[in-house]
């Protein structure tokens, strides 16, 4: 039985994956390496010092430092979603249909809470989550489940009866490795991704969120 849903945030609660990318390619270019929109796909999910130093190691850079690299991601990123950030079809609906539940709403992301706070004030959705958690001081990001399992203590709810929202590969290998129930909302582009038959249900958007669903996951 299902007591609490768990959300990731980027690209479930707010688009931002196409800023993530433009983010990206400047930070890295910014550093002298040749950055592509497919190098961002490579690493969708994971948290972005480990993203970062996956890159440094593959083809090392030497005009700035990792940190001054993740600094300037981050800093463009938030400028990107505070100018242009818009929530995912369906985000305000469902949420508001959850807190007038009998359900617990938490947040598992992997970025940083910088990130978060932006987010959250960007969207106005903050009030409607009882735990939010961030991967930035583990020791691993997903595909680890620890930020999962983490925000179930935070919710006071066993793993097995929380369910995860995600849209990306390794945040479903995170959530199936914290033993938690798993909708799959893929990018369009990637909704193909044989990867995803990992996930329970996988669904086009938020929109298609319902009551019955939630009781027969």
């Amino acid at each position: 039985m299902i007591k609490a849903v768990i959300f990731d945030m980027d690209g479930v609660l707010v688009d931002s994956e196409p800023f993530w990318r433009r983010a990206m390619i400047k930070g890295f270019t910014g550093a002298g390496m040749d950055f592509t929109e497919e190098h961002c796909r490579t690493t969708t999910g994971m948290r972005l010092d480990e993203v970062i130093h996956h890159w440094h190691k593959k083809q090392p850079w030497e005009h700035k430092s990792t940190q001054q690299v993740e600094e300037d991601v981050i800093t463009h990123l938030c400028e990107l979603l505070l100018e242009n950030g818009k929530a995912m079809p369906g985000v305000t609906e469902v949420l508001s249909f959850l807190s007038s539940g009998p359900y617990k709403v938490g947040l598992a992301t992997s970025s940083c809470n910088r990130l978060i706070d932006t987010i959250m004030h960007k969207l106005q959705v903050k009030d409607f989550f009882h735990a939010i958690e961030s991967a930035e001081h583990l020791p691993y990001g997903k595909p680890h489940p620890q930020v999962f399992l983490n925000c179930a203590v935070a919710l006071n709810i066993q793993p097995e009866h929380c369910l995860v929202i995600e849209d990306s590969v390794n945040g479903v290998i995170a959530a199936k490795a914290a033993r938690m129930k798993v909708i799959a909302i893929p990018e369009p582009e990637n909704r193909h991704n044989p990867r995803f038959s990992l996930a329970d249900i996988t669904l086009n958007s938020l929109e298609e969120l319902t009551e019955s669903l939630l009781c027969n996951v």
